[in-house]
């Protein structure tokens, strides 16, 4: 088989960058400003929970894994502010230190949403499907090592550096069975679904009004009445 003919084939590192780009997009989106990651990643032998915000996400499926994403105050704070602040907060309505359990909870649901669109990803692209667990969040003063719970043959394990607008650095640690998917034939990916457009025409349908029952023919309505001796 030429290299031309030989399937497409989908990796650890295809996987690896499809949750990096579901990461800047999702932070970029919801601070309103530029997230981007280096060109480098790092292979690593464990996952860890780092000093001062770890948050981690277990998933299953087609594939198992565990994602992390390890935040320094500054990078925690910049980024929490900046999503209340886009909606709509005012500035002296925001907690103050890292420590606030209100700076945790949003820095969950931003994972929650990385994930949620990572998972999309996956099932459009490739066909396949995993569910996630909910994130957690936890304030640490120390490192703690994480391990998935689950039998993996080959894991493998990597740490890509991510820069916040003010260039504070955040780290995502990702740990999956090193996978390989391969494409059996051509196909389309299915188009991200527009929720406007989906609201819009729900309420078209609910507003159309409803289509009339068919008229009974005729001679249906005859031969009932003469079964009926009528």
């Amino acid at each position: 088989m030429s290299t031309k003919d030989k399937p497409a084939e989908y990796g650890t590192e295809d996987i690896l960058v499809s949750l990096c780009n579901s990461v800047t997009r999702v932070l970029t989106v919801a601070t309103q400003s530029q997230i981007h990651y280096s060109g480098m990643v790092q292979r690593i032998t464990k996952t860890c929970l780092k000093p001062d915000i770890g948050c981690f996400v277990l998933f299953d499926g087609g594939f198992s894994g565990l994602v992390v994403i390890n935040f320094s105050s500054e990078a925690a704070m910049e980024l929490y502010e900046s999503y209340m602040l886009n909606m709509g907060m005012g500035k002296a309505d925001l907690a103050s230190v890292y420590t606030s359990d209100e700076v945790s909870n949003v820095m969950g649901e931003l994972m929650n949403q990385i994930v949620g669109e990572f998972i999309g990803k996956v099932a459009r692209e490739l066909q396949t499907h995993i569910t996630q667990n909910q994130p957690k969040m936890l304030v640490i003063n120390k490192q703690v090592v994480l391990s998935v719970d689950t039998n993996l043959d080959r894991p493998q394990s990597r740490r890509v550096t991510f820069y916040t607008g003010r260039n504070n650095i955040f780290y995502l640690e990702l740990a999956i069975d090193q996978t390989e998917f391969i494409k059996l034939y051509d196909f389309e990916p299915q188009e991200v679904p527009d929720p406007d457009a989906l609201i819009a025409q729900a309420r078209a349908e609910a507003s159309a009004p409803p289509k009339p029952a068919p008229a009974a023919q005729a001679n249906d309505y005859d031969d009932l009445l003469n079964d009926l001796g009528m």
